[in-house]
């Protein structure tokens, strides 16, 4: 599966880190961060899906993003629950996904209405760490997401980058 990720700097991915210990719990931790946009889905050669991205963002600007603290899905619609995040606040990014979602049909429960930017920790723990994590106070951390990535679900690698108009 292909999708459009959000790049995240190297102080989210350090916060993400320093909770490590409190995510010892969970089935599984995510070692690589990132803040998924949007599923492209599967083809032969990736570069269709960049070239329909590419034209569906024509124009975006850079958007703005910000960490504002730790939430859980306690019942996510794939994979194990609960699911351990990050909270990202940006109606850019939002604004973005609905644009994709324009050019590439929303997977129903995940993306459209039900899309939440996030950047994902932990999963498959108990709710009451979950819950604890969530009540944990972080300080906000804001950056400009000035390009997208092009990933591989299957090698879990970037293929490119697409840059956004300053």
């Amino acid at each position: 599966m292909y999708s459009v990720t959000v790049p995240i700097p190297g102080r989210v991915r350090q916060l993400a880190h320093e909770l490590h210990p409190d995510l010892l719990g969970f089935e599984t931790i995510r070692e690589e961060h990132s803040c998924l946009l949007k599923r492209l889905g599967d083809v032969d050669h990736v570069s269709q899906l960049q070239h329909r991205t590419t034209r569906a963002l024509e124009g975006t600007s850079a958007v703005d993003a910000e960490i504002t603290g730790i939430d859980y899905f306690e019942d996510p619609p794939l994979g194990a629950a609960p699911v351990v995040y990050l909270a990202v606040e940006s109606p850019g990014l939002e604004a973005l996904h609905a644009d994709l979602t324009e050019t590439f049909a929303p997977i129903e429960g995940l993306e459209g209405e039900d899309y939440v930017p996030h950047v994902t920790l932990a999963r498959g723990g108990d709710v009451t760490t979950a819950k604890r994590l969530a009540d944990r106070e972080i300080e906000p951390m804001s950056w400009t997401v000035d390009a997208l990535e092009f990933w591989n679900g299957a090698t879990k690698l970037p293929v490119s980058r697409v840059s956004l108009s300053a």
